[in-house]
C-alpha cells in the first residue's frame, strides 16, 4: 500500500506548491488540512489555490462548509481519514497538506475527542469574560495539559476545562500519543525567519490588493464564530466597523500572521517523525522523493 504523504509547515512557506508538484508526478490527490480553507467564500483570506492553480489535481475537503458553521476537529478527523482511505483504496497517493496543527495531528496520530457540552462551555466563557484566570485553574486541575496549551489560547483552555468537568478525567488523557494511524511520510517545510516574514508581508499585501475587504463584506452577515477568527478576516471586520483604518488592518494582519507562523512551528517541532527541509532548496522535490515517497 502507498504511503500517506504529509506536508506541513508555517503559512506562506510553500506547502501547496510542493504538494501540487508531488501530486502531478505521483498521480496523487490532495486532502486539505487548513481549518479555514474548509469554508466557502473565503478564498482570498485563506490563500486558497484557484482552479487553474490546482492544475487538475483532485482536492478533498475544500469549500465544504458555509462560513456560518462552527468547524470541529472531531468532524474534520472523520472526514479526512475517510478521504485518505478512499484515495488509498484506489491505489493513489493521498497528500495531506496544511498548517493547522491540531487538525493535522488529529488525522495522523491516535487522538480521541470527548463530547461537547455547550452549557458548560458557555459558563466557562462567561467566567473568562469576567476576568477569571482559567489557565491557573487548568494548571491546578491538570498540570500536564498546560505543558501543551499556551496561556493565551483561551479556546483550548476552555475546551480542556470542559472535558474535565464532563468526564471527571484529565484533559491530558485525550491528547495525542505517538502511535500513527497510517503508514506515512511527514515532511516539514521551513525558511529563515526573515525570509518567511517577507513572504508573509507580501501575501498580506496581495490579499488586500485582490479584494479581501470586499470578500469579507460579502459574507459578513453570515460569519460564524470560527470563520470570524481567520487571519485577515478579523482584522478586516475591525476596519469595517470603523475601529481601525485600512493601513492598520494590513499591519495587524501581517503581525498576527507572523505570530501564527511561529505557533505553527512550535506545534510541529514536537513531532519527532517530521523531517524538516528548507523550502528554498533547489532539489526540494528530489529530497522529498528520497524520504521514502514511493
Amino acid at each position: 500500500m502507498k504511503n500517506l504523504i504529509v506536508i506541513i509547515g508555517p503559512t506562506a512557506v510553500g506547502k501547496s506548491d510542493l504538494a501540487i508538484e508531488l501530486a502531478l508526478e505521483l498521480a496523487g490527490e490532495i486532502i486539505n488540512a487548513d481549518a479555514m480553507q474548509l469554508y466557502r467564500g473565503l478564498d482570498i483570506a485563506t490563500a486558497k489555490l484557484s482552479h487553474s492553480e490546482q492544475k487538475g489535481v483532485p482536492h478533498h475537503l475544500l469549500d465544504i462548509y458555509s462560513v456560518g458553521k462552527e468547524a470541529t476537529v472531531a468532524e474534520f478527523q472523520e472526514l479526512a481519514r475517510s478521504a485518505i482511505k478512499d484515495v488509498l483504496s484506489r491505489d493513489k497517493y493521498p497528500i495531506l497538506v496544511g498548517g493547522s496543527g491540531l487538525y493535522v495531528t488529529s488525522v495522523i496520530d491516535d487522538l480521541s475527542f470527548q463530547e461537547v457540552d455547550k452549557q458548560v462551555r458557555d459558563a466557562l466563557q462567561a467566567r473568562a469574560d469576567q476576568g477569571e484566570d482559567l489557565y491557573a485553574e487548568l494548571k491546578r486541575k491538570d498540570p500536564k495539559a498546560t505543558e501543551k496549551i499556551l496561556p493565551g489560547n483561551l479556546r483550548r483552555v476552555i475546551r480542556a476545562l470542559e472535558v474535565i468537568e464532563i468526564t471527571g478525567k484529565p484533559y491530558s488523557a485525550a491528547l495525542p500519543n505517538a502511535e500513527a494511524i497510517f503508514k506515512d511520510v511527514r515532511i516539514g517545510l521551513d525558511l529563515a525567519r526573515d525570509v518567511l516574514d517577507q513572504r508573509i508581508d507580501l501575501r498580506v499585501e496581495r490579499m488586500f490588493e485582490r479584494g479581501i475587504v470586499a470578500e469579507v463584506q460579502a459574507v459578513q452577515a453570515e460569519l460564524g464564530v470560527t470563520a470570524k477568527k481567520a487571519l485577515g478576516v478579523s482584522q478586516v471586520l475591525e476596519y469595517l466597523s470603523g475601529k481601525i483604518d485600512l493601513a492598520q488592518a494590513k499591519a495587524d494582519t501581517a503581525l498576527a500572521t507572523r505570530k501564527f507562523a511561529r505557533r505553527q512551528l512550535s506545534w510541529f517541532r514536537r513531532d519527532q517523525k517530521i523531517t524538516w527541509l528548507n523550502a528554498q532548496d533547489r532539489d526540494l522535490f528530489e529530497q522529498t522523493r528520497r524520504l521514502g515517497v514511493k
